[in-house]
């Protein structure tokens, strides 16, 4: 039986479905919009190998359709043959009973002839010269020839019969034998047909079982990871609606801000609005040495430690670093949302267009400023993913 393998792109479904389920469990649970595009992804690429299931599925059914429709010719074929080999096995049976007639007929004849033979031989029967010699007139003459005439002919009919008869036998035989062939024939052909196509049948039959299993299992994941969704996106709901009413919630234990002066741009990842919050509810703190460092909760905070701060609350940092730590910290070069620039004696970051420094208090009051520094002499680095 054909036993179908799992086709690639159920394997990447079931893949990104763990990868989903790995981000759902995750302790940190700051990004829950990662969570939520990651389940998306997921689902997205469950339906689609749902979907080229169940395209496998119908082509598969036709297969099966089509093979049921040959198996039914097939047969119909047989029920064609069976009559005929009926008619061959009547034909066999009447050829066997003729042949047992011409061979009892030619043992009679066989028997007659040698009755006739041993007759001449020991002279129980007339010749020309007896005849000649033992008339007794004319018309005495004329009934021994012809009596004589006579038993000559029976004596031809039986050897004719003797030898149509043996003639007769070997061509019924041979007729008997090929009968016999043709049925044979008949039979292995039609039951080798209808074995092939049983078995394709049932081949077909398997594979299209083995695929709508494997669709089962798929729907069944994508149930599950629906659910899981589900649950995410009531949450992140209910932590929005928290936010938009007290206006400084927490994440992490870590106080945001999701109503100050800087806001994330539509359609920003979710941990690219917590960072900016969290910067949101420390703006305008002011600048201590070493703030930050021996707890994220502080009166005031260093350039390191608000960076560490912000970085928290989306959970893309589990203890604050310095800035000589920051050269090593997450992936290097510059993000898309994100990018901390850190050298042995400062570190700042860029946050969606807006540059979060500590040197901007004396600008502006507040670490927040649209204004960029010449990053020379710094290391560029940013959260993987950002």
């Amino acid at each position: 039986m054909l036993v179908p393998r799992l086709h690639r792109s159920t394997l990447r479904a079931l893949g990104l479905a763990a990868a989903a389920a790995l981000v759902v469990a995750s302790p940190s649970g700051a990004d829950l919009k990662s969570q939520i595009d990651a389940g998306h992804s997921a689902a997205a690429s469950l339906k689609s190998a749902i979907a080229a299931e169940t395209a496998r599925i119908q082509q598969t059914a036709g297969g099966v359709q089509a093979a049921q429709g040959r198996l039914n010719t097939v047969q119909n074929e047989l029920s064609a043959r069976e009559g005929q080999l009926r008619s061959v096995q009547t034909s066999l049976v009447n050829a066997r009973d003729r042949l047992v007639v011409l061979e009892n007929r030619l043992q009679a004849s066989t028997r007659a002839l040698a009755a006739n033979l041993l007759a001449a031989y020991e002279g129980n029967q007339p010749d020309l010269v007896s005849v000649i010699l033992d008339a007794r007139g004319f018309s005495d003459l004329l009934e021994g020839v012809n009596f004589l005439k006579r038993m000559q002919n029976r004596d031809a009919q039986v050897l004719g019969d003797t030898r149509t008869d043996r003639a007769e036998v070997a061509r019924q035989a041979v007729q008997l034998e090929t009968l016999e062939k043709r049925d044979r024939a008949l039979t292995d052909q039609i039951l080798s047909q209808r074995n092939q196509v049983a078995a394709l049948h049932a081949a077909l039959l398997g594979r299209q079982i083995a695929q709508m299993s494997a669709r089962s299992r798929d729907s069944a994941k994508l149930s599950s990871l629906n659910s899981t969704l589900k649950s995410l996106e009531a949450k992140a709901a209910a932590q929005a609606a928290r936010a938009a009413v007290t206006h400084n919630a927490a994440v992490g234990g870590i106080a945001v801000n999701t109503g100050g002066m800087v806001q994330p741009p539509a359609g920003a990842p979710a941990a690219v609005a917590q960072v900016i919050a969290a910067g949101n509810a420390i703006a305008t703190l002011p600048y201590i040495w070493g703030g930050g460092h021996g707890s994220f909760h502080a009166s005031g905070y260093d350039c390191s430690g608000s960076v560490s701060y912000a970085l928290a609350a989306a959970g893309l940092l589990s203890s604050p670093l310095d800035s000589t730590g920051f050269e090593s910290w997450g992936d290097p070069g510059p993000g898309q949302w994100i990018t901390v620039y850190a050298n042995a004696g400062h570190a700042f970051m860029v946050v969606a267009g807006w540059r979060f420094d500590t040197t901007a208090l004396a600008e502006t009051g507040t670490r927040w400023t649209r204004t960029m520094r010449s990053t020379a002499g710094f290391v560029a680095r940013h959260p993987p993913g950002l």
